[in-house]
């Protein structure tokens, strides 16, 4: 792991709880370098994904350390769960499965995914733990106060995070790639014309 990378993990921000999973790639080179190399990275936590090649199979990737200057920043309805995310998203798009159907009250989840070293949380989170189409679990985050679904991925365990873009503060920074789970979606579930369509998940 590069000592730039080490810093990122252990460097917390004044007057905010600082969470991190563990470093994907750790002994590798950090997170960087393993999407460099098409390395397989964590699953979104939106719903009942497989883990797979992300960066292989074309999704919006982009590094993991914040050299763009880039900084993404949202929370719940009532301000008390926060977030602030570091670099350009790793993966974009919208889930059409049944679960984030039933968990948003809509017709898709719009999700960003992060590795954990970029993002900061502060704020209490209530975590609804169910069990995913691959037989393993999908961990959503909400506000205990309103409500809101904020992120996916279990505190201090996930390499990454997938924040839900309907709580960015700036929600036209968010510009989805790819649309998952489509096949059974309803017909008033709407698909934007410039995304790339897969029935489930994107072939590994």
């Amino acid at each position: 792991m590069s000592v730039q990378h080490q810093e990122r993990i252990r460097r917390p921000r004044a007057g905010r709880v600082f969470v991190s999973g563990p470093a994907p790639g750790a002994g590798r080179g950090g997170a960087a370098d393993c999407i460099a190399a098409g390395l397989e990275f964590d699953r979104p936590q939106c719903c009942n994904h497989d883990n797979r090649h992300w960066y292989s199979q074309g999704w919006n990737c982009g590094a993991v350390m914040n050299e763009s200057g880039k900084r993404y920043t949202g929370g719940c309805l009532c301000g008390s769960l926060r977030y602030e995310a570091d670099g350009e998203p790793l993966f974009a798009g919208h889930c059409y499965c049944a679960d984030c159907r039933k968990a948003s009250g809509s017709g898709f989840i719009p999700f960003m995914g992060f590795a954990s070293s970029a993002v900061r949380f502060s704020g209490a989170t209530l975590t609804f733990t169910s069990k995913a189409a691959n037989g393993g679990d999908a961990v959503r985050n909400s506000c205990p106060i309103c409500g809101s679904l904020v992120f996916g991925g279990r505190v201090g365990k996930d390499a990454s995070f997938t924040i839900y873009a309907g709580t960015l503060d700036e929600p036209e920074s968010f510009h989805p790639r790819t649309a998952i789970f489509t096949r059974n979606r309803p017909a008033w579930a709407v698909i934007p014309p410039d995304l790339r369509v897969f029935e489930a998940m994107p072939p590994g």
